[in-house]
């Protein structure tokens, strides 16, 4: 059931930490490709290499977000995110002044601990922390100024590598996260903890469950099934572009597939924004999951067609961005504020575990497969995640029927 509130999302902060997003996806994610080819030779590493110890911070990151949810709850999202900045900028320099392999591996699993720490499952909990019955609105404002990380953070480290180093470009950032992302966190967390001490409404502005309690474990392993599904197609996918296009023939136009996919899901995240709030959040992952699969049709079928390239570019970025509002916004929905940080741990480690053995698993397939049936095996794997989402819609009917008397400012 959707929640309408008199409240207002708060603009200031849903403003301040979206720079922290932008910065954090741009510092920690998006500058490795184009940094990694440098730390590779430095290294005297291969490509394949420093992209392998980049799975293995994944999947070490993604088994520790457990915790770091358990942390959020019990000491507030804004702490744990300063925290985050602070081992961010840490990991940065370390990385930047390794002496060997070992230690630039060590710094690399610092920096995928730390992103799990700054970036969206962090900001979420804030934002569920901060005004919970206004966080779904507030987490798709969030979702669509990050969504510029990439196009913000792109030319800057390619305009910055021109003239530094590698581990001189990771210094800057590290100021970044010192200078910027540290302070936000830590003066939003403490507006929360004044606000709650002089009103005294923590419990009365919590967000209720939807879901009865009997079908809530099943629903909860639905929804991180579909979610991590939805990541290791998205991952595989993004990583192996470039070959997946010449293999079918396609050659040049993954730079247009690149081009296409960053505006389409921020035009995705504007589209719910405006759109979207009369959805239910279950039926908001169902239309996401469909155009996973959608896209992969497309390919599949049009290949090597430009305009089809082209089209599966919109709806996968289309998929992309509303995904990264969903995964924010369901479990809140269905499962309430309470424990929010803990869940969004658990989904998190779930979405980057299985995104570390993607691009290793794609590779796999369609060397030993072939192309089409590489694709057609990762369209079958988000048509699960459609059916996983589905059967949460299912459990969730009874609840609806029961509910005779809606409660004051539900609708």
């Amino acid at each position: 059931m959707t929640i309408i509130s008199t409240e207002r999302p708060p603009v200031t902060a849903i403003a301040a930490l979206g720079l922290t997003q932008i910065i954090g996806y741009g510092s920690l994610y998006y500058s490795f490709s184009i940094l990694a080819p440098d730390m590779a030779r430095d290294l005297n590493w291969s490509s394949e290499w420093i992209f392998a110890a980049l799975s293995l911070a994944l999947l070490i990151g993604g088994l520790a977000a457990p915790l770091m949810g358990r942390c959020i709850d019990r000491f507030g999202a804004g702490k744990i995110m300063t925290s985050g900045s602070a081992i961010a900028a840490a990991a940065l320099v370390a990385c930047a002044l390794a002496p060997g392999k070992v230690a630039f591996v060590a710094a690399l699993i610092g920096i995928e601990i730390a992103s799990n720490l700054v970036q969206y499952g962090a900001a979420f909990a804030l934002l569920v922390q901060i005004r919970p019955r206004v966080a779904q609105r507030s987490i798709t404002y969030l979702t669509l100024i990050a969504g510029f990380a990439s196009t913000i953070f792109w030319p800057i480290t390619t305009a910055l590598h021109a003239h530094l180093t590698w581990q001189n470009v990771y210094l800057i950032f590290a100021a970044l996260h010192l200078a910027i992302c540290l302070p936000i966190p830590a003066w939003l967390s403490r507006g929360v903890s004044e606000t709650r001490r002089r009103t005294g409404e923590e419990a009365a502005k919590r967000v209720e469950p939807s879901l009865q309690p009997s079908v809530r474990r099943p629903a909860f392993i639905l929804m991180v099934t579909g979610f991590a599904l939805e990541s290791f197609v998205n991952s595989a996918l993004l990583v192996h572009m470039v070959p997946v296009m010449s293999a079918l023939g396609l050659g040049t136009m993954a730079v247009v597939v690149g081009t296409l996919f960053g505006p389409s899901q921020v035009l995705s995240r504007l589209i719910n924004m405006v759109f979207g709030e009369s959805l239910s959040q279950v039926l908001l992952a169902i239309i996401c999951a469909i155009l996973l699969p959608a896209a992969l049709v497309i390919l599949i079928a049009t290949a090597p067609s430009v305009p089809g390239a082209l089209a599966f570019a919109v709806v996968f970025g289309l998929g992309s961005g509303l995904n990264s509002i969903v995964y924010g916004t369901l479990p809140l929905a269905l499962f309430g504020s309470d424990g929010y940080g803990r869940r969004q741990g658990q989904i998190m480690s779930a979405r980057l575990v299985v995104s570390s053995m993607a691009p290793f698993a794609l590779a796999f397939l369609m060397g030993n497969l072939g192309i089409s049936w590489s694709l057609s095996i990762a369209a079958l794997l988000s048509t699960i995640a459609v059916a996983a989402f589905s059967a949460i819609m299912r459990l969730a009917r009874p609840v609806a029927r029961s509910e005779t008397v809606p409660n004051p400012g539900e609708a």
